[in-house]
């Protein structure tokens, strides 16, 4: 298939609400919530939740969460980071000394920080929701007691085998008689159905300061990056959302630690070049792109951290006059040369806007698939391994691990504004891919005109180098999917990217969009058909 819109699925319209997942019992979950009365805000909880059930090798209490929330009443834009922190011993000595080697440990509870989903979605719902903790939960401990695999998820359990395998408490769920569950077997997970019985009643105070916080700090004990009383302090962060102007709109971004920048920093470089005349096969429009995204990783590599601890140059990183000065350095005619590899993270997101026009973009993750590959005694949470993926222990490095630090963090998620107006509501997993394929979708959908459905439908390209300290050392690579045209890779090839074929749609997030046309009072939604997601409204 070429880049042509023609074989895409239909995009989905409402005029009460709507809400777009990865999986389809969150989309039914978070649509009922809507339909009995709930906001944007209660929808998008209750379907992130069930989500923890059905998707747990991407999501759950063990991660962290970002979110920004739109206010249809005030008018206002709200951030929610809820990124989790390393504890005092987290230092490069300790690391060291404890055989880390030259890298951060990738699986393990020293690739760990603090879990921060659990504080941002109770921040978002007493901020903004109208519903109790029972009932966000309710459709999510109904998951967690028994509910049918669907397709992919049963790849990413067959694709986790043997790392599933080296814990008994995995292994006994997801590979029970040693086999991986299968597409239509029942996936019943006990342990964490109790849990969230527990949180639907404690709250973030059980998890981080009750039962489940004591469970959490007991397993982790002297070998941990946090202690009880570390996890105990933790607060998400709430903030003003990022921005740059882009052909009229206002694209709004999670701020640092999160790696919104590089979206925001790719897209007003490629402003100043006529995507929308070049169109969606032109070798150039792809190539200017792909150039766009490797100045701003060079930028958010080279300058970027916790801004508890460094000071980002933000407003001259997403100025026009520091995307003009990137911008000099593209050549038409042949890539630019870069050294590093691309992974991608096992992450989920969610978009939603409900009948008063509130709208949330939520993203939410354990890092890498199954976290750190560490679940906390009895209760069904796995921990993440974001600290193992993000922090680097070289010496004067702006994401440099440190006490009481958070990690540059791949998660983002954007809205974006025309006159004050929300218009698009977007975002996708995968790691280092998610400012990329942003880039690819926002473009779709404001340069080139299609609709949600079509955008999130159409082929991708995945450049490395990004951000993954443990792959700064492999080679370049721009994987493009087999349904791009022959001519275009070719294109892409002869301009010097090192291009690799990957399947139809085998390489590229699962990205979900909610366009709204305030005009027809009309909401628009697609859900990428590489997850296992829908688009609903009503």
């Amino acid at each position: 298939m070429n880049t042509a819109r023609s074989t895409a699925r239909s995009a989905v319209h409402a005029t009460s609400g709507m809400i777009c997942t990865a999986h389809p019992l969150a989309t039914a979950a978070g649509l009922r919530m809507l339909q009995d009365g709930g906001n944007a805000v209660d929808a998008a909880l209750c379907a992130a939740a069930v989500t923890w059930a059905a998707i747990p090798m991407m999501c759950g209490l063990g991660g962290d969460a970002f979110m920004l929330v739109y206010t249809a009443r005030t008018g206002q834009l709200t951030a929610i980071k809820g990124s989790g922190a390393v504890g005092a011993r987290a230092t490069p000595e300790y690391l060291h000394r404890v055989g880390a080697g030259r890298q951060m440990p990738l699986e393990g509870l020293m690739s760990a920080s603090i879990p921060g989903a659990v504080d941002a979605f109770e921040q978002a719902l007493q901020r903004f929701g109208t519903r109790s903790w029972a009932q966000i939960l309710a459709p999510a401990i109904r998951a967690a007691e028994g509910h049918p695999v669907h397709r992919h998820i049963a790849e990413e359990i067959r694709r986790g085998r043997l790392a599933l395998s080296l814990n008994p408490d995995l292994a006994r769920i997801f590979l029970p008689d040693g086999k991986p569950l299968g597409e239509g077997d029942i996936l019943v997970q006990a342990n964490l159905a109790r849990t969230l019985r527990k949180l639907s009643y404690g709250g973030a105070e059980s998890f981080y300061r009750g039962e489940l916080g004591a469970a959490i700090a007991r397993h982790t004990g002297p070998h941990g990056l946090f202690t009880a009383e570390e996890l105990a302090r933790h607060r998400s962060e709430i903030d003003t959302p990022i921005h740059v102007s882009y052909r009229g709109y206002e694209i709004h971004q999670t701020a640092p630690p999160s790696q919104g920048l590089i979206h925001l920093m790719a897209h007003k470089i490629v402003e100043a070049y006529n995507l929308a005349e070049l169109g969606p096969t032109s070798v150039t429009a792809h190539h200017v792109m792909i150039e766009a995204k490797k100045l701003a990783v060079q930028e958010r590599l080279r300058l970027a951290g916790d801004p508890r601890f460094v000071d980002i140059p933000l407003d001259h990183l997403l100025s026009e006059a520091h995307a003009a000065e990137l911008r000099r350095h593209i050549d038409l005619d042949q890539a630019l040369k870069t050294r590093a590899g691309f992974t991608a993270g096992d992450t989920t997101s969610l978009v939603v806007v409900d009948r008063s026009g509130n709208c949330v973009s939520l993203i939410h993750s354990l890092a890498s698939p199954w976290g750190a590959r560490v679940t906390i005694d009895d209760t069904g949470i796995l921990l993440n391994n974001r600290a193992g993926r993000g922090f680097v222990l070289d010496e004067g490095h702006p994401n440099q691990i440190a006490p009481g630090k958070r990690t540059m963090h791949t998660l983002n998620t954007y809205i974006i504004t025309q006159n004050g107006q929300p218009v698009v509501l977007g975002n996708t997993p995968g790691g280092d891919g998610q400012p990329q394929w942003n880039l690819q979708v926002v473009t779709a959908l404001l340069d080139w005109g299609f609709d949600p459905q079509e955008a999130v439908e159409m082929p991708r390209w995945t450049h490395g180098p990004s951000t993954e300290p443990a792959l700064s050392g492999n080679p370049e690579s721009l994987v493009v999917e087999s349904r791009f045209s022959r001519l275009l890779a070719k294109g892409l090839v002869t301009k010097g990217h090192l291009v690799h074929l990957a399947g139809p749609h085998d390489y590229s997030g699962a990205a979900q969009v909610i366009k709204i046309d305030h005009q027809r009072g009309v909401y628009t939604g697609g859900s990428d058909p590489r997850a296992d997601g829908h688009a609903m409204g009503y």
